[in-house]
């Protein structure tokens, strides 16, 4: 064999075998599986994104946690405070208990009226009168109100009339509710109308009134027409001063209608405090009197949900 021929012969090799100077990487039993079959959709990149971003929402919320109970307790210490001293000072003798009966006293008088229905029918009867009369209002008052502090003729005619009545009493004007309307539900529902109209038509006048200058110069540089600037100008920026004349009346038409209640009513919580009052019943009297003040702070809080709701454009205050 001649060298040529064994050099040849050296660098074939048979078809199918592996030469040492070429090693081919070995594929594992997890490789070849993970090749094989496609990746869950939890691991692609919007998979992952989503579980960082829930994890990191869950980490916020646990570290805002303590904070938020620091600031609960700091809104209801004083409460407690309160409770306290009413549950001890009778007990103590401060006050006369009679008149003033400890705070869990009340409580179970309260419980009482809930457990054999007489709280939650005279609540619901209040709630319909105060939530129907305050509802009429804002339908009146707002659409008026815009009217008058939009055109000044509008302001100019009825600015006397205003002055006349938004001077007068809601409850002076209670008999002659009563007369003119009897003692039904019309005459009920009537005064609070009343009542409610002049917070929310009053600070909704002012509101457009008091819109900021710069704003509508803004608005009629871009030439837009008198509705459409009424529209995405003057109505979004009253909303704030207009939604505090609408809280106001939502205080006003609960108190106005318990009053209302104490005269000529058969049921409703200004019917019950009176009535428990006169048959000397006084925790059932200081029961309704809390009943009251927690629909009131629950309708407040729900009105001010619906202002941030609506005025969101503006920025957040710092809390």
């Amino acid at each position: 064999m001649s060298p040529t021929t064994g050099t040849a012969t050296e660098k074939t090799t048979a078809p199918g075998v592996v030469s040492a100077a070429e090693p081919v990487p070995a594929l594992s039993p997890a490789t070849s599986t993970a090749s094989a079959v496609p990746a869950p959709h939890d691991a692609s990149p919007a998979g992952v994104r989503k579980v960082r971003s829930t994890a990191a929402r869950f980490r916020h919320a646990v570290r805002r946690l303590p904070y938020l109970l620091v600031k609960g307790a700091t809104k209801s210490v004083a409460i407690v405070a309160l409770l306290l001293l009413w549950e001890t000072a009778p007990r103590f003798g401060l006050v006369d208990r009679t008149f003033l009966p400890p705070f869990s006293e009340v409580a179970h008088a309260w419980w009482g009226l809930a457990v054999d229905g007489q709280l939650a029918d005279n609540a619901r009867a209040s709630l319909t009168r105060s939530f129907g009369g305050f509802g009429l209002a804002v339908a009146v008052a707002v659409p008026l109100g815009l009217l008058i502090g939009w055109y000044r003729p509008v302001a100019d005619l009825l600015g006397p009339l205003l002055e006349v009545f938004r001077n007068t009493a809601a409850l002076a004007l209670l008999p002659v509710f009563v007369l003119l309307l009897g003692i039904g539900e019309t005459s009920k529902i009537s005064i609070v109308v009343y009542a409610c109209t002049w917070p929310i038509l009053l600070n909704t006048i002012s509101a457009v009134r008091n819109v900021d200058p710069t704003l509508l110069k803004l608005a009629k540089s871009m030439n837009l027409s008198a509705p459409r600037l009424f529209q995405k100008v003057i109505l979004p920026a009253s909303v704030p001063v207009m939604f505090t004349g609408i809280r106001l009346a939502g205080a006003v038409s609960i108190l106005v209608l318990v009053a209302a209640e104490m005269i000529g009513a058969k049921a409703g919580l200004g019917y019950l405090i009176n009535a428990s009052q006169y048959n000397f019943a006084i925790p059932q009297m200081y029961a309704g009197i809390i009943t009251i003040s927690a629909i009131g702070v629950t309708f407040n809080q729900l009105l001010v949900t619906v202002e941030r709701r609506l005025s969101s454009w503006r920025s957040p205050a710092d809390s």
